[in-house]
């Protein structure tokens, strides 16, 4: 026969149960510490990579402005470059230009008394700039010089030429001629300016 269950045999029970559950929660508070620290270190680690790539980018962005400064002062420095190079072109072209102008007009009958280069004014709202002006007592021929003569330029100055008066006032009573001269000229543009 079995042996009757005492309730000393029944404490021994919740004893053992008691150890157990407390073995477990201990086995669990362990785990869970376990699981925390990594899910600490972890978040450690993603704290530590977002603040490297926060670093990263700041230092890109920081070599990005300095390498875009130093873009801007490179482009103005050589847009100063080439605007003082197509200044002097411009001037080397009116200065070649000039004289034969005169000849070219005293030989047509025009009695050249001056010439004026680049002269420019700003009546209103008419702004104008003539590159070589050459004036008798009672004519005058505005001319515009291009190192390369379009028919998009020959046209422009014929628009500022239909303003001329109205920006020198006091040439209002002359008879003014209009003429474009320039070192290289596009196919037949010589011929358009001629008819024009």
């Amino acid at each position: 026969m079995s042996n009757p269950v005492t309730l000393e045999d029944i404490f021994q029970i919740f004893e053992r149960a008691q150890k157990e559950t407390e073995r477990r929660a201990a086995e669990f508070d362990r785990r869970l510490a376990e699981s925390k620290a990594e899910a600490d270190r972890r978040a450690a680690e993603a704290d530590r990579r977002h603040a490297e790539w926060e670093n990263n980018l700041a230092e890109s962005k920081a070599e990005a402005d300095r390498r875009h400064a130093e873009l801007e002062k490179l482009v103005a420095s050589a847009n100063t470059a080439v605007n003082n190079l197509t200044s002097r072109w411009g001037r080397f072209v009116e200065n070649l230009v000039e004289p034969a102008a005169v000849r070219i007009f005293q030989e047509r009958g025009i009695d050249v008394k001056e010439t004026h280069k680049r002269m420019k004014v700003k009546r209103g709202e008419i702004e104008m700039e003539i590159d070589i002006f050459v004036v008798d007592d009672y004519e005058a021929v505005a001319i515009e010089v291009k190192s390369h003569l379009t028919q998009e330029a020959v046209d422009e100055f014929l628009t500022d030429l239909t303003q001329f008066k109205q920006a020198f006032p006091v040439y209002r009573n002359f008879r003014i001629y209009g003429a474009v001269a320039g070192i290289e000229i596009d196919e037949n543009v010589d011929r358009y300016a001629y008819k024009q």
